[in-house]
């Protein structure tokens, strides 16, 4: 310690005292010196200490200090193992790292499962989790059951039910499951389909690929398909009259059973059973629209109300330890929700909190270097960018980028002209912003055709309520119909192919309301109220949460008509 002090050298922290000893270990496992014991797979032979080996696994300290154990060199032979796998389980115990590739990774994780390397096993099931596809989901999601990694297991099968519809289109693996495996599927609640169609057209692939043997499950999938959600004519055309339906007594029950449950749906005699009825319960959405903040009465809010499309409802998820705030940004990306910048009344904000939507906790970002409310955001290539406002005392024409990872801030380039009040999006690798409210757009390969709108406002004498689409393929723009109410200082944002816009001042108050456009009947439709009148509020959508029924009506506690809903499930999500 003297030495230490008189050098001026900083003393070794216990994590690079540890890294500095095990080093020196692997130079002398590499020199072949100390060594008390040796591994032998497939022939090759590994000099090593019994002490390394027993710390990084319950298996080998096991073996090691046994009472039959030899206390002088013992070979120990893994016929099993191969010795590429195993030059890798020993090296790591001395470098506690490991390359896992494609090539290795199940041979890899097979061989530290059986010998108890349990951070072998976790950078394994990390890089599996990494390379999760449609293609190969299923597969993982065995493989996982086969090894017990549970977390694993349940990242691959949450991948599935949220990305079911690619599965069946492309994965091979989906063929090759048993029928309680595809049961077990589509019964879920997570499961992401725009249409009931989609499950009922995913049983009948899986019964084709080997007929003979699969038809005498008809009645037991179709029992999990939600049947009475489906399109009418659908259902009485494509399920009704299908022959394997149609010939299996099993199956008349079911229909029997749908049909009641149609004609109480569309003659709106619904009652609180529907919504524990598999023919009726809506499944939970993949994506929910949250409403965040805003100005409420005389001051801001701190409230978030989460939407779900699937039932036209409204749920308040306010976390209350967050401070109030309006006219500021709002975007999701990498996990977090971001509220950036805003006004609380007094204090023009150049603060940026996140929400973690999973565990519901705020955490503090790195400020922005400039105050901004009526502040533009956009996410653009794993990037925040913040874009003019006002600071209390001028219009900006500053924009900044944050980069999530050094959690920092980096001044870009100036705008040409001050603004505020004006609204981002992203197209073709681009930021693009606007006065007005312009929708955020998909990347081109999600939607055919991408369209901008801009959406109600303020003319300095009215609030509109008209609306105007423009199709950067054609350079044009065209009328959309009118929203069912004016409004400016609203929350707008797209989810399932939809526009929302919610809240808002109509010019005499403050509006609690939301509607939607769909493109592609070219209407707006209504939908639920929230439950907090406000404007000058921000809203994203927050996509494929593994706690998503935390953001939901609990679906055993539905209670509600299913007038509105019906609206709603035909245009969102059976017309698509």
């Amino acid at each position: 310690m003297e030495e230490t002090l008189r050098s001026g050298k900083a003393p070794k922290s216990p994590a690079e005292h540890k890294t500095s000893a095990m080093s020196v270990f692997n130079e002398l496992r590499l020199e072949g010196k100390l060594c008390d014991a040796v591994v032998k797979a497939s022939g090759v032979e590994f000099r090593v200490h019994r002490v390394i080996l027993c710390g990084c696994s319950s298996y080998f300290r096991a073996l090691f200090t046994s009472d039959w154990c030899d206390t002088q060199m013992a070979v120990y032979s893994f016929p099993g193992v191969s010795p590429e796998v195993m030059r890798l389980i020993v090296e790591y115990a001395y470098t506690c790292a490991v390359p896992v590739t494609p090539d290795n990774v199940e041979r890899l994780l097979a061989a530290a499962d059986h010998f108890n390397v349990m951070g072998v096993v976790r950078e394994c099931c990390r890089f599996l989790e990494g390379q999760l596809s449609p293609d190969n989901c299923i597969g993982v999601y065995k493989f996982a059951s086969l090894y017990f990694c549970p977390e694993l297991r349940q990242r691959a099968y949450l991948f599935i039910l949220h990305h079911f519809e690619e599965v069946v289109r492309s994965s091979d693996e989906f063929l090759e499951l048993e029928a309680l495996q595809l049961c077990d599927i589509i019964e879920k609640d997570h499961l992401n389909i725009k249409r009931e169609s989609v499950a009922f057209e995913a049983v009948l692939r899986w019964i084709a690929h080997a007929p003979s043997g699969r038809k005498r499950h008809i009645s037991l999938l179709l029992s999990k398909v939600r049947l009475a959600l489906m399109d009418t004519n659908y259902f009485m055309n494509n399920v009704k009259n299908n022959e394997m339906v149609k010939h299996s007594e099993e199956c008349k029950p079911i229909i029997i059973n749908t049909l009641k449950s149609i004609y109480h749906l569309t003659t709106n005699e619904t009652r609180g059973s529907d919504f524990q009825n598999p023919l009726t319960r809506p499944r939970l959405p993949y994506s929910v629209l949250l409403a965040i903040g805003g100005w409420s009465g005389s001051s801001p809010t701190n409230g978030i109300e989460a939407y779900d499309g699937l039932t036209d409802h409204w749920l308040n998820v306010t976390v209350e330890e967050e401070s109030p705030r309006a006219y500021h940004g709002a975007a999701y990306l990498d996990g977090f929700v971001y509220c950036i910048g805003g006004f609380d009344g007094e204090e023009y904000f150049s603060s940026v909190r996140k929400l973690n939507p999973v565990t519901r906790t705020w955490h503090q970002a790195a400020p922005m270097h400039s105050r901004r409310c009526y502040v533009s955001v956009a996410v653009l290539e794993g990037l925040l960018y913040a874009m003019g406002g006002f600071d209390g005392y001028v219009r900006l024409d500053s924009a900044e980028q944050y980069d999530p990872e050094a959690n920092q801030w980096t001044v870009v380039s100036s705008m040409h002209e001050r603004r505020s009040d004006a609204s981002a999006t992203t197209l073709r690798g681009k930021v693009y912003w606007r006065d007005g409210r312009w929708l955020r757009a998909r990347p081109l390969n999600w939607c055919s055709t991408l369209v901008l709108s801009q959406v109600g406002g303020f003319d300095r004498a009215n609030r509109l309520q008209n609306a105007e689409a423009y199709n950067p393929l054609t350079d044009s723009w065209r009328a959309v119909p009118t929203m069912f109410n004016p409004r400016s200082n609203f929350g707008i944002e797209v989810m399932d192919d939809l526009l929302f816009v919610v809240g808002g001042f109509n010019g005499l108050y403050t509006t609690f309301n939301a509607e939607y456009y769909d493109q592609k009947t070219d209407k707006w439709y209504k939908a639920h109220n929230m439950g907090i009148f406000r404007s000058a509020l921000s809203c994203c959508v927050v996509p494929g949460l593994p706690n998503v029924h935390e953001y939901v009506v609990p679906r055993d506690t539905l209670q509600s008509p299913r007038k509105k809903l019906k609206l709603s499930t035909s245009h969102c999500m059976l017309s698509m």
